[in-house]
């Protein structure tokens, strides 16, 4: 450790003075494994058997009875290299000495059971070959399971760290974005933090475990080994728990299976940590249960768990849940990582340095991250919609209270009102027919301003009572044929021209001259919207068991302020207009059972949709 940071220190004034020659590959080596009960490190037997390994084929697992190996690796001559060092990268063992020529070079020893290790050398520049003899004591693996690597020594401590530094800068990275998710978690509501914190305890422990599989925390700060080896495997215990938390939040339905082997696996997590906890109490004896729960148990419950993380995100694809389609995909790119890694253990007698599942964690954070971003705009779309339904009911509501009001007035004054007027209205017109012709002006002029009062006062008792006398079956086709053929002189002297597009065999439930009433306001208005060049179009289908009538113009139009205020008394685009016409339009179409929408832009025009349930013709 001493030499490793020494190397790290002086690298700028080594570096001027080293070679330039490259590294030399050693892929080949023996192995003697001994059993030492006494510790002893007495010199390994050259008479004794010797097993040739490679890189291809390690032989890092220490037979039963055995407490290490001796490795023996022949160096090539190191003096075409100043600072001649030797590297191992990949190398396992807890306790590590170095000999030459009996002479002890090198010593490391842990206090942890963490046995991913690495041999970085300095050596001294020889023009012969030698022998290095390193004996390894360790837990159940001991021995090299990369090339060894005879070149500079700053120029190998550098690649070292080249090597390792990717995984702990990802770790790092997954981390900090873990944790300022946890920071913001605050101003999100109560359903969306649920899923967000999960999904920061899931980047957390995920970059926990990047960064703690990595050799390189193991190096710098040895001192803290056995904390970093347990926050490994206490992440590996938590970070699928927390996923399939935020899993079952995405997934739709009751998934009683599902939910019931959260649990089960949150119970094995919960029994992990015990387990944990008794191996860093007991220690070496406790081994064996500590190694069979946090890796042989724990890593095909883990497969299995994906396995029906996937299965269950097809059946919900299939259902429609687009969320579940992407989620499955980051999934299955982690169930296809972690197998090649299992594959990986499970075709060699020793346990390799496994890379894939990190790419598949990766994925798998990104899947997530997409889908609880679509998650929270639904829900703000969701929101969005709810505020405008909302404000559409409140509205609804002001009106019905207005129209209430609307109603009485007119139902208890209406009667009363248009008695005089009609009495006013006929001694108006005796007098007019005895009045000289420079009167008879003024009296026409009266009498229509009386029929005109007495117009408003009809509709205000057409919306008082509603009610239709004669309700039949309507043909929409004749219906709205005999409106075309009254309203088109008023259409022709605007310059506006009518196009009717109405099929036939549409039937609904109504009073014919209610009917008329309402469409020949609708229309009417139409025409009045237009300057010149007007087209009003008037279609009608069957959709969804309804008539659908449209009536599109080329009008003026109307912006969203203005249509909300349609039908509401009193107010009017027009100049002269009262607005109870439409008032009685939307009331008319309200008793037939129907509804009416307004979609318009300014500049534009506006287009009327009118939708009545459809009736059978007897």
């Amino acid at each position: 450790m001493a030499i490793f940071a020494l190397a790290i220190a002086n690298r700028q004034t080594g570096a001027a003075e080293a070679s330039e020659s490259s590294a030399v590959s050693i892929k080949e080596w023996e192995i003697q494994w001994f059993a030492d009960s006494n510790k002893s490190e007495r010199p390994p037997s050259l008479t004794g058997p010797w097993i040739t390994a490679d890189i291809s084929e390690p032989e890092t697992s220490i037979p039963k009875g055995y407490d290490g190996a001796w490795v023996h690796v022949a160096v090539p001559p190191t003096a075409d290299w100043q600072t001649p060092g030797l590297l191992i990268s990949q190398l396992y063992g807890l306790d590590i000495s170095v000999y030459e020529e009996g002479r002890l070079l090198y010593r490391s020893s842990r206090d942890f059971s963490f046995d991913r290790n690495m041999l970085l050398l300095a050596l001294a520049p020889k023009t012969e070959p030698s022998d290095l003899y390193i004996r390894i004591e360790s837990m159940d693996r001991a021995g090299p399971s990369s090339a060894v690597r005879i070149g500079d020594f700053y120029e190998l401590s550098e690649t070292f760290i080249r090597e390792e530094l990717p995984s702990v800068l990802l770790g790092a990275s997954i981390a900090f974005m873990g944790l300022l998710m946890l920071l913001v978690s605050g101003y999100l509501n109560v359903q969306q933090r649920r899923a967000w914190v999960s999904l920061s305890l899931i980047a957390l422990t995920a970059s926990v475990m990047i960064v703690t599989y990595s050799t390189l925390p193991f190096i710098y700060f040895e001192e803290f080994g056995k904390g970093l080896q347990f926050t490994f495997d206490l992440s590996m215990l938590t970070v699928f728990p927390a996923l399939h938390f935020y899993v079952a939040s995405v997934f739709e339905g009751k998934l009683a299976f599902f939910k019931r082997f959260g649990r089960w696996f949150a119970g094995y997590s919960v029994l992990g940590f015990l387990v944990l906890i008794l191996n860093e109490m007991i220690g070496d004896a406790f081994f064996f249960y500590y190694k069979l729960f946090t890796f042989w148990l724990l890593a095909p419950l883990i497969l299995v768990h994906l396995l029906l993380v996937l299965g269950q995100s097809v059946i919900q694809s299939v259902r429609g849940n687009r969320n579940s389609t992407i989620m499955g995909l980051g999934f299955l790119a982690l169930a296809v990582m972690g197998v090649a890694d299992m594959l990986k253990i499970y075709a060699k007698d020793s346990v390799p340095i496994l890379h894939l599942w990190k790419v598949g964690i990766v994925l798998l954070i990104i899947s997530l991250i997409v889908v609880l971003a679509r998650k929270i705009s639904a829900d703000h779309r969701r929101l969005l919609s709810y505020s405008k339904e909302l404000e559409l009911f409140n509205h609804q509501l002001q009106r019905a209270e207005k129209m209430k009001i609307i109603s009485d007035l007119a139902a208890s004054i209406a009667h009363e009102v248009r008695n005089p007027l009609q009495v006013t209205r006929g001694f108006l017109q005796l007098i007019a027919g005895r009045s000289d012709e420079a009167s008879k002006p003024h009296f026409e002029m009266a009498i229509n301003e009386l029929d005109r009062a007495s117009g408003i006062i009809t509709d205000f008792l057409t919306f008082a009572k509603p009610e239709m006398d004669t309700v039949v079956a309507l043909d929409i086709q004749q219906e709205l044929g005999k409106i075309e053929s009254i309203i088109s002189p008023l259409a022709a002297y605007h310059g506006t021209v009518l196009e009717v597009r109405i099929p036939d065999r549409l039937y609904v439930l109504g009073n014919p001259t209610k009917f008329k009433q309402a469409f020949m306001n609708m229309i009417k208005n139409s025409i009045e919207s237009i300057q010149s060049n007007g087209i009003v179009k008037i279609e009608a289908h069957a959709e969804n068991g309804m008539a659908v009538i449209r009536i599109a113009d080329n009008g003026e139009g109307m912006d969203e302020e203005q249509i909300a205020k349609l039908g509401e008394p009193y107010y009017s685009t027009k100049t002269k207009g009262t607005g109870l016409g439409l008032m009685v339009t939307f009331r008319i179409i309200e008793v037939m059972k129907g509804t009416l929408e307004f979609r318009s832009e300014k500049g534009k025009g506006t287009e009327a949709l009118i939708r009545f349930p459809l009736a059978r013709q007897h």
